[in-house]
């Protein structure tokens, strides 16, 4: 049986912490998803280089 490749997607997660900062700039990560498995969107702690800290970034669209 042949499994197919289609449930994995790629997503963007960006920082949500650096939009409010007012610094110039974005902080964003390009990451795959099972998308049958986590049908919502995804939220990770991730480092943001610009801020120098750990923050959590979402998934966009």
């Amino acid at each position: 049986m042949a499994k197919s490749k289609d449930a994995r997607i790629q997503v963007i997660l960006e920082c949500t912490e650096h939009k409010n900062s007012g610094k110039p700039g974005t902080s964003r990560y390009i990451t795959t998803k099972n998308k049958k498995n986590t049908p919502e969107r995804m939220e990770i702690k991730k480092y943001n280089p610009i801020l120098k800290k750990m923050t959590v970034h979402k998934e966009i669209k």
